[in-house]
């Protein structure tokens, strides 16, 4: 029986009617695109979210986890946006968007197990989120394609968690295949697995965790939202994602806010680095995406203003080491940073950021290499 089964069992003590898993994820490259109808490349990681479920026939919804103390019972009916707090948020959350959408659900036991850092801008949320739904949408006979799971998955997020997100970190626990990376676009939806195995061309994809708190709760990321979404009102598109590399310039004059300034040219500039890097990674050239890692961390950093001062000397650490390119990933104010490296000079790359962050009196970060792998899925 799966370790998780197992688990499930003593929780609740009886047998679990399956497991499922949904993996974390990291981006590539397309950072604060995808709430402007923009870009993104993200790959989803072996770490993952594992849960297993059996229905109830009394209305109940029962959750555990194996990371957290905390426990929730309560009647499926009753769920509304704000009645549950902390990490049950997530499932209660999807089962209600699930059941605001029409779909049919009755009581269900949930636990789950997680190996994604929490806190890290790994997407731990989203993988929470994609798996649950996918267990009660099985258990209850209910067909739904990968895509409207995480659309439903990004609902429950915005209105019964109240984190404003865009829906790449679903689209990507959901959709993303082994080896490939997910070339999304968040207007239309529509995906290309562009194939992405840095070990085949002698590189590694870098992790590094620097354990920097993952500082969300201040408002930061929604004050970033809202500045984009008053910027494209006032230059009269429906999301920055309209406003072109080449009219950038003139449209940047028209903007007397110099905040507003800075937050459009990264919008559209990064939308630019994503696309130059899959057409790079279609012809095969994964080497030359790491400058373009690079720059969208300085415009990260200079005009989104979302990096912290660990992430920021853990790319220059890389950079110094010989990276081919690095830099924050995740929504920023703490978290990750990846960083594109040659397989023999990767043990180089890691010395040179720990001994940065020691230097600093930083966290010893947590590194690892990333495999792009398999979207959510039942396992048992």
């Amino acid at each position: 029986m799966h370790d998780t089964a197992n688990a499930f069992v003593s929780a609740f003590g009886h047998a679990p009617e399956g497991v499922w898993t949904a993996p974390g994820r990291i981006n590539l490259i397309g950072e604060h695109t995808d709430y402007n109808d923009g870009f993104v490349l993200p790959l989803a990681l072996p770490h993952t979210m594992n849960a297993a479920a059996a229905r109830r026939d009394d209305g109940l919804l029962r959750l555990r986890s194996l990371q957290s103390e905390q426990v929730f019972e309560g009647a499926l009916a009753e769920l509304v946006p704000g009645s549950v707090t902390g990490w049950a948020a997530y499932p209660a959350g999807t089962l209600w968007a699930l059941t605001e959408a029409g779909h049919r659900l009755g009581g269900l036991d949930l636990l789950v197990d997680s190996t994604v850092p929490a806190g890290a801008g790994l997407s731990s949320s989203a993988a929470l989120e994609c798996v649950t739904a996918l267990a009660a949408i099985e258990l209850h006979g209910t067909v739904l394609a990968p895509a409207e799971i995480a659309r439903l998955a990004q609902r429950a997020e915005n209105e019964f968690v109240g984190v404003p997100c865009g829906i790449m970190d679903q689209s990507a626990s959901m959709l993303a295949t082994e080896g490939h990376a997910l070339f999304l676009d968040t207007r239309t939806l529509a995906t290309e697995q562009v194939p992405f195995d840095p070990e085949a061309a002698g590189l590694s994809l870098l992790v590094v965790d620097t354990r920097a708190p993952h500082r969300h709760v201040d408002g930061a990321y929604a004050d970033r939202r809202r500045s984009c979404e008053e910027a494209a009102r006032t230059l009269g598109v429906s999301a920055l994602r309209d406003i072109s590399l080449e009219d950038l310039d003139s449209v940047l004059a028209t903007l007397s806010d110099e905040v507003w300034r800075r937050r459009v040219r990264h919008v559209v500039t990064e939308n630019a680095r994503v696309m130059e890097s899959v057409a790079r990674l279609r012809a095969g050239d994964i080497g030359r995406v790491g400058p373009l890692l690079t720059a969208s961390h300085a415009s990260l950093r200079d005009d989104y203003e979302v990096t912290v001062p660990e992430v920021d000397i853990a790319v220059e650490a890389a950079l110094a080491a010989g990276a081919l390119g690095a830099r924050i990933t995740g929504g920023g104010f703490g978290g990750c940073v990846i960083v594109l490296t040659e397989v023999e000079n990767s043990e180089r790359c890691t010395s040179s950021i720990r001994r940065a962050c020691a230097d600093n009196d930083f966290a010893d970060p947590v590194v690892f290499t990333a495999t792009p792998s398999a979207g959510a899925h039942r396992l048992a």
